[in-house]
């Protein structure tokens, strides 16, 4: 079966830090892409960062770029999220999902997605 767990969220202060994993199983790892999603109330649901394994390119949303980076462990089959200078916009609950390739790492199209995990930044 394939398993994507995610977790590491919690409660921070405006410019607080937070490391978010991303444990899986059940696919090739490093053959995916992978990212991170964030759905904050009431929002629509949008990609936060993306790391093609194969490559080991990343990318990531203007808002959160400079703050937070995403890496990959092809031992562990675990990518983590490193969020620094953290903003309440960045209340969301975040998801991790993985695609076989990058261009269908979409909200629409990822392959497979994790249970998500909670991140709160109060101000």
């Amino acid at each position: 079966d394939v398993q994507l767990q995610a977790s590491g969220g919690g409660k921070v202060q405006f410019g607080g830090s937070l490391k978010l994993s991303c444990t899986t199983s059940g696919f090739p790892f490093d053959e995916y892409a992978i990212g991170w999603f964030r759905q904050a109330p009431g929002k629509e649901r949008e990609a936060v960062s993306s790391i093609n394994n194969i490559d080991g390119s990343t990318d990531y949303v203007r808002s959160v770029k400079g703050r937070f980076t995403m890496s990959s462990d092809n031992a562990k089959n675990t990518v983590y999220l490193q969020m620094n200078s953290l903003k309440p916009e960045d209340t969301a609950v975040y998801y991790c999902a993985a695609a076989s390739e990058l261009a269908r790492l979409t909200v629409y199209w990822a392959t497979y997605w994790g249970q998500g995990t909670l991140v709160t930044v109060s101000s």
